[in-house]
């Protein structure tokens, strides 16, 4: 059977201004429906540079994707309501409450009334919030304001859901109730890419990974074929050290 593709990217291309080598470079590949695609990688190795380009946060240097059959470049009014973004660093204002960020967010993506109400209870009850609702999120803990971040990208049922490094810096109980809600959020048919830079959480959660390195793409498949490909390696993360070295990045 031949997998539909949601997502496809063709020689990607990101120089930052002023940058001798580029961010993303030359990138090429393709996500298909109901994925959880994983983009794996050291410090500036390109992930969040190319989560950032199809999000529409700002335009490639050269090449061309489309998201849902849409061109991110002549199509973003349009893309930018079929997709959710979860950014790495917790985009919520502190001196409002969990509740009021998610009506604040909710509103911006065109949602009112019932049908806003409806899906905020139904988020916050899914995550555990729902006694925290009326807080400001500057008390929250850690674990508490990822999910509030999670869910603010959510609440407008996107197609396709971005996901930088969504559990970095929580407790076990927070990263456990994210993943779960994750692999059952793909069974309704959402497409999930994902940046993280743990490897086992990686292993288990996506169907595919691609791991970048200098902005390129060094090896992708489904993660457990990987392994078995290279044998001289146990598991993801040796794999990951393998073609990345253990050299430290900044």
């Amino acid at each position: 059977m031949i997998k539909e593709s949601i997502i496809g990217i063709r020689d990607l291309t990101k120089f930052y201004k002023g940058a001798e080598v580029p961010a993303v470079n030359s990138i090429s590949l393709d996500i298909f429906k109901d994925e959880i695609f994983g983009l794996l990688g050291p410090n500036g190795a390109g992930k969040t540079t190319t989560i950032s380009i199809l999000s529409g946060l700002f335009p490639p240097t050269r090449g061309e994707a489309t998201i849902d059959g849409l061109d991110i470049r002549a199509d973003h009014e349009k893309i930018k309501y079929i997709i959710g973004v979860v950014p790495q660093e917790v985009a919520l204002y502190p001196t409002l409450t969990g509740l009021e960020n998610l009506q604040f967010f909710g509103n911006m993506y065109g949602l009112r009334g019932k049908i806003l109400k409806e899906r905020i209870d139904e988020y916050l009850v899914r995550f555990g919030l729902e006694k925290f609702a009326r807080k400001k999120v500057s008390n929250y803990s850690g674990g508490m304001k990822r999910r509030v971040n999670l869910i603010a990208g959510l609440l407008h049922k996107p197609k396709i859901l971005f996901l930088d490094e969504p559990t970095v810096g929580i407790d076990v109980q927070s990263r456990n109730v994210i993943l779960e809600f994750l692999r059952e959020l793909r069974e309704t048919g959402t497409t999930i890419i994902y940046t993280s830079h743990y490897m086992e959480e990686a292993e288990k959660l996506c169907t595919r990974v691609a791991i970048l390195d200098s902005g390129r793409i060094i090896a992708i498949g489904n993660p457990k074929e990987l392994v078995e490909k290279n044998p001289e390696f146990k598991n993801l993360e040796n794999l990951f050290l393998g073609l990345t070295g253990k050299g430290l990045r900044d």
